[in-house]
């Protein structure tokens, strides 16, 4: 759950302080199985990652999203292994577009709480920019499923013009797979069908769809950087 930049830093107070839950419920998810254990240090204390703090923000958004604790640990157990914090973060985010919009109003300080950090007015307006946020008065309306992806990407060395690129380029072919999704689904279940079995057999594609969006996606944006990589060399 390490990564080769970042030591596990985290007592398992600021881990559950930081993902808005209590220690309790960091301890059952633990004991389920659903969080890796944390790096020992010296006195015998638990020291956790960001991958933790990711795993933990994707294990709440499934509960939101209405999965049970078993369908949750099949979902993780089909993910890829070695998964970073931020491959975590974009799963994460994936999940959460299957949700409704629920924009929730928040005020600076909460969302900084949030956040894990203090945010400037630049870091307010380079969210606002990737839709993370609406800036409305004093307070701020916040799209709860980008928030963490967001914070990340504070930090990317790019210009705002490339990121918000990026986004287009996702949302278009992210929106052009999923009417093609919603074909298939319809075709399946067919006309006749009622409400409740569509939402059935959607309920169980939604994690596989996940888990092939996630995975087709890294290979082949390795394979479009080791291309790109080959042509820089030659």
């Amino acid at each position: 759950m390490t990564t080769d930049t970042e030591e596990p830093t985290l007592t398992v107070d600021e881990l559950a302080a930081r993902a808005g839950v209590t220690v309790r419920t960091v301890r059952f998810y633990s004991a389920r199985g659903l969080l890796p254990p944390p790096v020992i240090g010296p006195r015998r204390v638990g020291h956790y990652s960001q991958e933790h703090l990711a795993r933990l923000a994707l294990i709440e958004e499934l509960q939101h999203q209405g999965m049970t604790l078993a369908a949750i640990e099949r979902h993780l157990t089909r993910l890829p292994p070695g998964l970073s914090a931020h491959d975590l973060a974009i799963h994460r985010a994936v999940v959460a577009s299957w949700a409704p919009d629920a924009m929730e109003d928040v005020t600076r300080a909460e969302l900084e709480r949030r956040a894990g950090r203090a945010l400037g007015d630049a870091d307010l307006e380079r969210l606002a920019a990737m839709g993370v946020i609406e800036r409305t008065g004093d307070s701020v309306r916040l799209d709860p499923g980008l928030l963490k992806l967001g914070v990340e990407l504070l930090d990317v060395p790019i210009a705002d013009e490339a990121i918000l690129a990026a986004r287009t380029v996702l949302l278009e072919h992210s929106r052009a797979a999923a009417h093609e999704l919603s074909v298939l689904l319809r075709d399946a279940v067919g006309e006749r069908e009622s409400v409740a079995a569509v939402k059935s057999l959607s309920a169980h594609m939604q994690p596989l769809v996940v888990q092939a969006l996630l995975t087709a996606f890294q290979r082949s944006l390795k394979d479009e950087l080791r291309e790109w990589l080959k042509e820089s060399e030659s």
